[in-house]
Formats: structure tokens, sequence, C-alpha cells
């Protein structure tokens, strides 16, 4: 007997639609819940970084790096639930992962370099911090380099990958800092007398009294005996200081007829 042919379609789909349909509609369902989960969770571990003022650059790159892997592992569960055999996906997502790993070793050094800046913070935006003979005040981290700006205004960028491996240091990280100002004097000059003299110069509210500035004997050269002002100050007034130091050291020894004397060398000439 002939079946029409909307008859036979029906019979067709309908044990499909019955067998599948619980499936795909749980599919469907689980990925539109868990998409709007997703964004609910990710954009409240951006406001909880926000509310611990983390850095704004860390707060968009974990809230991105989230979201991006918990969509991609969604994606994943929903296709093995409606029957999509994942083990080969999964394997050629890693090995197209390892084949762009391998061709971009030097960028992803610098992102891993960014990560570990931004988690461990080492340093901040407006730090002034020396690395790699480059000194100068951090103006941006990015994930692959940061921006320093020298004392002239140079803008440098550095790479964040030699830059998380090599030695950092801050001059910012400390509210107090020991300003060390040498001096060299003539050997004939009286040491208790020039130490005076220095101490002298401590005479400013921006030196701390605890602990208290001293002078001590640091070398004797060949030509004068180093004597080490040691002052500890905020760190925002150290260049100040020093400045000051440099300018009025000079003077004060000369009023107390204290030299600074020049390197010198004595030649003996012997004639036959």
């Amino acid at each position: 007997m002939d079946l029409n042919i909307f008859e036979l379609i029906k019979q067709i789909s309908l044990p499909l639609l019955l067998k599948y349909g619980a499936t795909l509609a749980l599919a469907i369902t689980t990925l539109t819940v868990g998409w709007w989960l997703i964004g609910t969770l990710t954009g409240r571990i951006s406001a909880g970084l926000g509310r611990s003022s983390a850095d704004k650059t860390l707060q968009n790159f974990v809230g991105t790096l989230a979201n991006i892997a918990l969509k991609i592992m969604l994606v994943i569960s929903v296709a093995s639930m409606i029957g999509v055999q994942t083990t080969s996906f999964v394997a050629a997502l890693g090995a197209a992962g390892l084949a762009i790993g391998l061709a971009l070793q030097g960028s992803l050094s610098n992102f891993a370099g960014g990560v570990l800046i931004l988690l461990f913070r080492p340093f901040k935006v407006g730090d002034t911090i020396e690395v790699q003979d480059i000194y100068g005040t951090v103006d941006s981290i990015l994930i692959f380099h940061t921006v320093i700006l020298s004392p002239d205004n140079k803008r440098i960028v550095v790479p964040n990958g030699s830059l998380s491996n090599g030695v950092i240091v801050n001059f910012s990280s400390e509210t107090q800092r020991k300003v060390v100002f040498d001096v060299g004097v003539d050997y004939s000059a009286n040491l208790d007398t020039a130490r005076q003299v220095l101490l002298g110069l401590c005479n400013d509210a921006r030196i701390h009294t605890d602990p208290a500035p001293i002078v001590v004997v640091t070398n004797l050269g060949d030509s004068s005996v180093t004597l080490s002002l040691r002052v500890w100050v905020n760190n925002a007034d150290y260049w100040d200081l020093m400045f000051q130091f440099n300018e009025k050291a000079r003077d004060a020894l000369a009023q107390k007829g204290i030299g600074i004397p020049f390197p010198q060398r004595v030649v003996t000439v012997i004639q036959g």
C-alpha cells in the first residue's frame, strides 16, 4: 500500500524526535544557562578585583581569560552531550596550541612575564625602578611589555619576558630611604671637625632623627680620607637632600679650612 509522503516523514521524524529531542533540548538549555552563568561569574571576578585595588590591566586580563576558558569548556561539554566525539577535537586543539606556542615562543615568554608581573607586582605604575641598566618611572604595564619613562622623558619599551627574569631595583616600594653622601678630605684635616661640619648640614626638618645622622670613615684613599654622611629621609626627599649636600658641603668645609683634594700622583725622576 502506498504511503503518503507526509505520513512517511512523520513516521521517521517522530521516533528521532522522541529519541534525541530531550537530549537536544537539555544541551540547548545547558548552553544558554551556562553562557549566562559564565558572564555573571566573570563579571563578579572583575568587580572583586576592582574592589581589591588590583591593577586595571590585571582586572581585564583575568576576566577575559576566565571568560574564554570557561566558554571553551562549556562548548566541549555541550558537544559531548549531543553525541559529538570530543576526544579528537581536544587532541586537535592541543596540537594547534602546541604549534602556535612553538611559532610564538618569544611572544609567549613576554606574555608569561606580563602575567607574573601583574600577579606578583614587583612594581606598579608610578614606581621608579632600575632594570637592565634602565632607570625611570613605570608609565604602564601591558601584557607583552612595560613602558618606562626615563628622567629626560624618553619612552622605553621593555619586553616583559626579560623584565620578569632580570634583577629589578624598586626605589619607590619603601617609604624611607638612606642618603649616603661621600666626600674626600685632606689627610692633614681634623676628622672630628670635618665630621661636625657634615653633621651641621643635617639641620633640616626633612632629615629623620631616628635613626640619627652619622658620619663614618669609609676609605683611606691615595690622596684623601673619605667621610660618609648617612641620613634617613622620606623617599620623595631623597634627591633634593642629595643635591643640597653636594652644593653646600664644599663651602662648609672650606670655612673650617678643610680642603677636598683632587687625585694626585707623585712622579720621581732619577737622573743617571
